[in-house]
């Protein structure tokens, strides 16, 4: 068994270049909408329990 294996496919002589992929920098605009939705009904709804707790209290 040799020490240094060759590969299987020999390397092509003058490589090509990769094809162009496309690299998306940003997520998309309804995903920072759907954050922003997500993030006021959370608050909105943790500040209607605390009422409730707070009226509850007062009783």
């Amino acid at each position: 068994m040799p020490e240094n294996p060759t590969p299987a496919s020999p390397a092509p002589s003058s490589p090509e270049p990769a094809p162009a992929r496309y690299v998306e920098n940003k997520p998309p605009r309804g995903l920072y909408v759907r954050v922003f939705v997500y993030v006021v009904a959370t608050h909105v709804l943790l500040a209607f329990l605390s009422l409730l707790v707070i009226i509850a209290k007062s009783r």
